[in-house]
């Protein structure tokens, strides 16, 4: 899958390269995928099969070089994860409990390893640790390497959620617990700064925000009216959707919204395409999705085109008219909204976590209320029956997205908290 996380991280790393700064980029249980050129090291730290064998097994837990240079050679993690990878919170409580219980787990071997493999690297000047669910790295890496650490917030909360309540406190209070041993907390949003730092008891002067950010090379916005025009007799009005194929993002929401607009607007020639990530998991949701399509018979009107490449999300995102993720859950990232919006297609969003905030800096969409699909096939309707307010707010998504949410930008902020930590005397 394509993960928000991982393209954003990797981005940013891209751009630091760029600017002549040495940046090592190390995946954690498997090796990244992104959709644009890869930077990441080959070499996975803390390999998911050897995590989860020594989770379940003593015997896995004792060193065996050559079985774990197997075990975690990238070829082999990456082919078992593309057949059966599971990141369900519900059946991953007690590992996520043991990584946060760092050397004193049943994953102490993998943080010897990790400082093992620590001490033939360069010294670094800052570590930054992906998301909190690592936090347990913060204390045996700034002991090891006496360099401040920073740990990026960027939508684990929802795993957190969705861990099952013993695991889910257990879990709250080890992080917690570890809050002490980052420096600096990096928020991807306002929303997520504010409600990190409350559920985490994060103190304030700890925690920054640095907005996600977008390589906005490639994503061209289509000429005014294209397609013929929201009233022109060949125009198809497309409703898009790009984001995990999940529950919690949505579709099911959308596709609901989408038939009252056609109730509304029976008329019109229409369309609702989707693109994202499906896991063997939610096939079921799918299938869902298009029986009530096709029980208000629309069915042939949708069109799932499955996880796009780069090329393939440009071309996806520039056919459309809006794009909507209803999210039933309070985004704190909301990377297809900028991506959608750096073509000049607008979106129509929840008001509810980042959505708002995104769409009030860039002015680039409509805010209706969260989850109400009424209220969204509202927002649909208005941009079919208002063409100059679509081309408005498609031409501020546009140029809104380049005031505010590139990748430079985003790394600007980011190598300003980093300056600042390296300066500070430990």
């Amino acid at each position: 899958m394509y993960c928000g996380s991982c393209l954003r991280d990797n981005a940013l790393a891209a751009e630091l390269l760029s600017r002549r700064h040495e940046v090592t980029l190390v995946p954690v249980y498997t090796p990244t995928l992104t959709d644009e050129p890869n930077v990441s090291r080959r070499r996975v730290l803390f390999g998911g099969i050897n995590v989860y064998l020594q989770q379940r097994s003593p015997f896995f837990r004792h060193r065996r070089p050559l079985l774990d240079r197997v075990l975690d050679h990238p070829a082999v993690i990456g082919a078992l994860a593309a057949r059966s990878v599971s990141t369900d919170p519900q059946v991953l409580g007690d590992l996520t409990l043991s990584m946060l219980e760092g050397t004193s787990g049943l994953l102490a071997r993998e943080f010897e390893k990790l400082l093992a493999w620590l001490a033939d690297e360069p010294t670094p000047d800052i570590v930054n640790l992906p998301n909190s669910l690592l936090i347990g790295l913060a204390r045996p890496i700034a002991a090891a390497l006496k360099r401040p650490v920073c740990c990026t917030l960027q939508g684990e909360e929802l795993f957190l959620a969705g861990l099952l309540p013993p695991y889910r406190d257990r879990a709250i209070e080890l992080i917690r617990q570890q809050v002490r041993h980052v420096d600096r907390f990096v928020a991807v949003s306002d929303f997520c700064a504010r409600a990190m730092t409350e559920a985490l008891k994060i103190p304030p002067d700890r925690m920054a925000t640095v907005p996600l950010g977008v390589n906005v090379e490639g994503y061209e916005r289509r000429g005014r009216g294209r397609n013929g025009g929201a009233t022109g007799s060949n125009h198809v009005f497309k409703v898009g959707y790009l984001a995990r194929v999940a529950p919690e993002k949505g579709l099911y929401l959308l596709a609901d919204a989408y038939q009252r607009f056609r109730r509304r607007q029976p008329e019109p020639r229409a369309r609702l395409d989707a693109a994202g990530y499906l896991a063997p998991g939610d096939h079921a949701y799918l299938a869902g999705v298009r029986q009530t399509l096709d029980r208000a018979g629309l069915g042939a009107e949708f069109t799932y085109y499955g996880a796009v490449d780069l090329d393939g999300k440009r071309a996806f995102l520039g056919n459309l008219d809006v794009l909507s993720v209803p999210a039933t859950y309070d985004e704190p990232k909301g990377l297809s909204l900028l991506e959608a919006m750096a073509s000049g297609v607008p979106v129509v969003q929840p008001r509810r976590g980042a959505f708002a905030e995104i769409v009030e800096r860039t002015g680039g969409g409509l805010l209706v209320e969260p989850d109400d699909p009424e209220s969204l096939a509202t927002g649909l309707e208005t941009l079919y029956r208002d063409q100059p307010l679509k081309e408005k707010l498609g031409r501020q998504a546009f140029e809104g997205v380049r005031a505010h949410y590139t990748v430079q930008q985003s790394a600007d902020r980011l190598i300003a908290v980093y300056e600042e930590l390296a300066r500070r005397p430990r």
